[in-house]
């Protein structure tokens, strides 16, 4: 996902992998397996940042945000301001059954309908 999304974008802006690596100030070899999805992204933010710069994604915009997202995602994190949400959060493990097919009961169902409606 993160790997992917990065290698399109380094890609279409004509940017060499060793390239891309010496601007962020990182190994191409491990680099690589991050694109390729064996290692997991970086979590700094200002690594990120780094990223961020050399493909002209500008901070604070939903294409950072996504960034961000996809960044924690592939390494097994859930987003802190979804985790700062205490309704959010008791809502996952219901989100998740659903998710993996397993039926909700009306009651949470309703829940996260009331959720999703807040925008919650």
């Amino acid at each position: 996902m993160f790997g992917e999304f990065i290698k399109e974008r380094r890609i279409n802006k004509g940017i060499t992998l060793r390239e891309f690596c010496k601007l962020i100030e990182t190994d191409a070899s491990n680099w690589s397996k991050v694109e390729r999805g064996l290692l997991s992204p970086p979590q700094d933010e200002e690594k990120l940042k780094k990223i961020a710069h050399v493909l002209d994604i500008e901070i604070g915009s939903e294409t950072w945000k996504e960034m961000q997202d996809k960044a924690q995602i592939d390494a097994g994190i859930i987003p802190e301001d979804i985790l700062s949400d205490e309704e959010t959060v008791r809502s996952l493990p219901m989100f998740f059954r659903t998710i993996r097919s397993e039926k909700p009961t009306p009651e949470e169902l309703d829940h996260l309908i009331q959720i999703i409606r807040k925008g919650n």
